[in-house]
Order: structure tokens, then sequence, then C-alpha cells
């Protein structure tokens, strides 16, 4: 499924449009915000998560006390960086919203136009 959407989107490289908010770099644009943003966003927290439950894994069948307790230390902190990298993408969005609403109130468009590209990609 995500390989279809991902050949449909490299299918799109041949259409640019100028006349856009994001004057020709659509392409650029569309490949980071469903590309790059979707694997940061949801598959990192994951193999963080996962590689953490791994590490406590081996720590209990190894029997080692010590190493459980250092396994499970590891574990939390592998969740609280998932959950980090999960809001990173929000918080970066929210910051640049206010940084283009902050420029076009101070009539500044050529910060402002960059929030209406990233929008206007669909």
């Amino acid at each position: 499924m995500e390989l279809l959407k991902f050949t449909q989107l490299l299918d799109t490289v041949g259409d640019v449009d100028m006349t856009s908010p994001c004057k020709g770099l659509d392409v650029i644009i569309r490949i980071i915000k469903n590309g790059l943003f979707p694997v940061l966003w949801i598959g990192i927290p994951i193999i963080l998560i996962v590689l953490g439950t791994i590490d406590l894994g081996r720590a209990v069948i190894s029997s080692d006390e010590k190493e459980v307790k250092a396994a499970q230390g590891r574990l939390l902190k592998r969740c609280i960086y998932a959950v980090a990298v999960f809001f990173i993408v929000t918080i970066v969005q929210l910051v640049f919203n206010l940084v283009a609403q902050a420029a076009s109130a101070n009539n500044q468009d050529d910060m402002g136009t960059w929030w209406g590209c990233w929008d206007s990609i669909k």
C-alpha cells in the first residue's frame, strides 16, 4: 500500500507548476510532507520501542537482576525519546505556523507564503 502511494508520488515529478504557491518546488515539498515526515513521525518511535523491548527481553532471559534493571532504564528512555520524536513534527509545524502568522501580520509576504505552499500540498 505504501509502495503504491510512493510510486504515485514519484509519478508527479513531471508536473511542475510555476504558478503554485510553492513556485515549482511542489514535488520536493510533496516528498517531504507525504514521504519523509510520516517515516520520521511513525517509523522511528516504533523502531525505538521495539529495540527497547528486545533489549529487555534479552536481559530477562539472561536472569541477571542488574542487567534487567539497566534494560528497564533503557526501555524507559527509549519510550520517552519515541514520544518526543512523535511530537516533534507537530511542534515544528506549530512553530512555523506562528512564524508565518507573525510575518503576515508584519506584511512580510515572503515569510508567510511558505505556509500557503505547505498547506496546498495534499
